[in-house]
């Protein structure tokens, strides 16, 4: 789960050339919808007018529904004081009919046939405010926060670099947050905010234990992201530190992807921990905002950079990718660069056509799936969370022997809900629906039994 460095062999390189063209939801004027609950006008600081439908919120945004049916998540700052107001007066609403919840209920646990693929999502900006907590020049220590992150730099950055850093750790949060996956991204336990530790050069990086042939790692150890300045887009110019205008941030939101899912990689198969962050790289994405609706063409993209680098479109035996062990994949990938970018791009394959192509379209089992693992992950933190359960500083723990934890074997867990995807399904049954699927939106896909 290493960020390949630019120019390594491997499916996606660091940095990419593709440029990604996308307009902001409140620049387009929406038809008027029909009359539904809580339709409205809604009006920005720059006084563009749109016709939407209030969803949902949370302390500082608002998703909305258009006359189209998609939907944005917009920051509340982007709004007109009445909006922030009106936003702020459907959350009192809801709590105080639904006793026992939180002010604002959490969209991500709405039952599965209530949720809905956003059309794009934007980082909220006080989610990018800095705030430097440790300078330390003498020891190489300077520690910066933002909403979620908690980001420890050998080197001092401006707080307008350092929100630039930001910016795309916090987006990748919003993102998965968002998507209908159901994720709920909580920071491990014992940790107010997720941790990053930025090395000013790969030689820094290296010596406090970073992969030789990587650009950056999430460690699920520790629980922190390692990564090089190189590697963020940041260039030394005199004495000065600045971002490469031409810095792409493709892989680095795959491995923020890991981060933000820790809780539930336990319970996924390779595949799909693979293919999430794959999924979530391949979105079109820029300065914090993430277009959804664009994920037919980043896979189109996906697909043409693959056969770019001699990647041909197939999965040899559908079966044997979905049942993988860690051991057998490990194998596969410590092989060759090749062989890591072949299972990549599989595992993006399989996961596309379960969210987009499967079924209704809409990725109602694959969200299934997810709710199910959500289910291990929530009993998980349920089990530490009982004072019969004695944790020790060294990681270790112990239970009543009538108390046993859930099953975190990596043999069975990541496979207990694979029968929520297959939905009694046999591998030939899906192997032709695969193919037919790919083949209707003009992709030629090679699957084995």
């Amino acid at each position: 789960m290493g960020l390949r460095m630019a120019g390594w062999p491997a499916y996606k390189t660091f940095q990419s050339t593709m440029i990604h063209r996308f307009s902001l939801p409140l620049l387009l004027l929406a038809n008027a919808l029909h009359a539904q609950p809580l339709e409205r006008q809604w009006k920005d600081t720059q006084g563009r007018v749109i016709q939407a439908v209030y969803v949902a919120s949370t302390v500082d945004s608002v998703t909305i529904r258009m006359a189209d049916g998609k939907q944005h998540t917009l920051p509340l700052v982007r709004l007109s004081a009445d909006d922030q107001a009106f936003v702020k007066s459907q959350a009192a609403s809801a709590a105080a009919t639904k006793p026992g919840v939180d002010v604002v209920p959490d969209p991500a646990r709405l039952p599965v046939e209530k949720r809905a693929w956003p059309a794009q999502v934007e980082v909220p900006a006080k989610s990018v405010e800095i705030t430097p907590t440790v300078e330390n020049a003498a020891a190489r220590e300077f520690v910066y926060q933002s909403e979620g992150f908690v980001f420890t730099s050998q080197a001092k950055l401006a707080g307008s670099m350092m929100k630039e850093v930001a910016r795309t750790f916090e987006a990748t949060k919003s993102l998965v947050a968002a998507l209908p996956w159901g994720v709920v991204c909580q920071p491990p336990e014992g940790f107010e905010r997720y941790k990053a530790a930025l090395y000013e050069t790969r030689d820094d990086y290296k010596a406090a234990g970073g992969p030789e042939n990587s650009g950056g790692v999430y460690m699920s150890g520790p629980k922190v992201f390692m990564i090089p300045f190189p590697s963020l887009g940041l260039e030394m110019r005199g004495k000065t530190w600045f971002k490469d205008d031409t810095y792409r941030s493709d892989t680095l939101v795959h491995e923020i992807t890991h981060q933000v899912m820790d809780s539930y990689l336990p319970f996924l198969p390779k595949w799909v921990i693979e293919g999430t962050a794959e999924y979530t790289e391949n979105l079109p994405y820029k300065s914090g905002t993430f277009r959804v609706d664009g994920h037919k063409g980043g896979m189109k993209d996906a697909v043409s950079e693959a056969a770019r680098r001699a990647f041909s479109p197939q999965i040899p035996s559908l079966k044997e990718h979905m049942t993988m062990n860690r051991a057998a994949w490990d194998a596969i990938a410590d092989r060759s660069n090749e062989g890591m970018g072949e299972l990549y791009f599989r595992s993006y394959l399989l996961v596309y056509f379960f969210n987009h192509l499967d079924g209704d379209k809409k990725g109602s089992r694959f969200i299934k799936f997810m709710d199910a693992v959500y289910g291990e992950v929530k009993a998980l933190r349920d089990f530490f969370a009982d004072p019969r359960v004695k944790r020790y500083p060294d990681g270790r723990f112990s239970y009543p022997q009538n108390f046993p934890p859930p099953d975190m074997k990596p043999e069975s867990a990541p496979f207990k809900h694979l029968e929520i995807l297959m939905d009694g399904r046999s591998y030939a049954q899906l192997v032709e629906q695969i193919k037919n699927a790919y083949k209707d939106v003009g992709v030629k896909l090679t699957v084995g039994e």
